[in-house]
């Protein structure tokens, strides 16, 4: 959207106080983003009554899913787009007419865009949707089947993202591991990355989102290659074996730990992130008990927990919300703080370590430091490398330094750069 607009004449303003337009792009996945995005509306609509002539533009998913209600709730919002019409932003702003799309909008390397992360890194999506089943999750009901792009799309957009300075390109997807197999191709995402591994300018290649059943070996091997992050983003869910089955996941905390431990043997130096549900319904405290020992023996890298939001038209709404949400919030915090227990345990691994670390060129810690990232850190939901200024080395900070760790905290390191 930022890319049509820009491409239009539009420029872009941080501020909404200063907008003529404000567009708000929305989730709604759960209920607390869409209570997000509720008073994200509810804010723009109190700057519209102070200048009405101001124009408010809400898109995303929450519309797809929502729009007859939200329309309803308020009507003071000038245009709704949902995930079929991205592309057609400027259009619905000057109120032209345009032919709304049959399934979610699937950008290529045609379409227009303009970088809002720092320089050094970008995300590249390389497909829309999702055809799994798993009874918590609306995402299939909000952006129908998953659809792969195609793989010189997606290396011709690396090779323009490299030839922007970016350093690090971020594989996201509803299911990255997924990529190929709606076209029957079930190699196609080794042969994606072979491709990258050949883009000039590419130095670190990043998979999020990948499922524990298609973690396979022979893409384990070719995570071996040097530009490839060794970084796995693994939605493990939970690891009961009877709620596993009624969330309709497959892999038993069992199975799982057996997985993880397959991949530290192929991957020595491997960082897992992985996703965690509580309060599903039918968790009570002895399930409970075996999320925390799963938690405990596989000894995640990072780790983040959603408490159970019930989405309507799931597999899962039917049994309704029996855990308490205070229930949930504590369950939730029970693991975070066994999280941080294990993951200052493994930061204080990197004291001394000598490290390569990507420089978020856009973020200032002020007095903290330049903030950077390692290969083990993905951007935005991990912690970072405060690098501080005042270090020996000298000369103007590059895209990727190497910096020796001089201190750890729960999740962030510390480091100097030295040359």
């Amino acid at each position: 959207m930022l890319g049509c607009l820009s491409r239009a004449g539009y420029a872009i303003s941080p501020e909404p106080e200063e907008a003529d337009i404000i567009i708000l792009n929305t989730c709604g996945f759960i209920r607390p983003a869409r209570d997000e995005a509720a008073k994200g509306i509810e804010d723009a609509l109190a700057l519209k009554r102070k200048r009405p002539d101001r124009i408010i533009a809400v898109a995303g998913c929450f519309v797809e899913r929502y729009r007859p209600d939200l329309e309803r709730r308020y009507p003071g919002v000038d245009v709704w787009l949902g995930v079929r019409d991205f592309d057609h932003i400027v259009e619905a702003l000057e109120r032209r007419p345009y032919e709304r799309g049959l399934k979610t909008y699937l950008y290529g390397r045609e379409s227009p865009r303009l970088l809002s992360t720092p320089s050094t890194w970008a995300y590249l999506k390389i497909s829309e949707g999702c055809s799994h089943e798993c009874a918590f999750c609306a995402i299939p009901l909000i952006k129908g089947a998953y659809r792969s792009r195609s793989i010189p799309s997606i290396v011709a957009e690396a090779g323009e993202l490299a030839g922007r300075g970016v350093r690090e390109v971020n594989l996201i997807s509803q299911d990255t591991t997924y990529f190929g197999r709606d076209k029957g191709l079930m190699s196609e995402l080794i042969g994606l990355l072979r491709r990258l591994i050949d883009v000039r300018g590419i130095s670190w290649i990043r998979l999020l989102y990948g499922y524990p059943e298609e973690i396979t070996s022979a893409l384990l091997e070719v995570m071996k290659e040097g530009k490839i992050c060794s970084y796995l983003d693994i939605p493990f869910q939970h690891a009961d074996r009877r709620l596993l089955k009624s969330m309709k996941r497959s892999i038993s905390g069992t199975r799982a730990l057996r997985l993880i431990e397959k991949i530290r043997k192929a991957l020595p130096d491997v960082a897992i992130r992985t996703s965690l549900i509580v309060g599903f319904p039918g968790e009570g405290r002895d399930e409970f008990l075996r999320l925390k020992k799963f938690v405990r023996e596989a000894q995640f890298d990072h780790l983040g927990v959603f408490t159970y939001s019930p989405e309507e038209g799931t597999g899962a709404f039917e049994l309704g919300d029996p855990v308490p949400e205070s229930e949930k919030a504590s369950r939730r915090d029970d693991i975070m703080s066994l999280q941080a227990e294990i993951a200052a345990s493994i930061q204080r691994k990197y004291l001394r370590r000598r490290l390569e670390v990507l420089i978020d060129s856009s973020s200032s810690a002020g007095s903290e430091g330049i903030v950077g990232r390692a290969r083990f850190q993905a951007p935005e939901v991990d912690g970072v490398v405060l690098i501080d200024p005042s270090g020996p080395a000298a000369g103007p900070i590059r895209p990727i330094e190497k910096v020796e760790i001089i201190s750890a905290e729960v999740y962030d390191l510390r480091g100097i750069v030295v040359r």
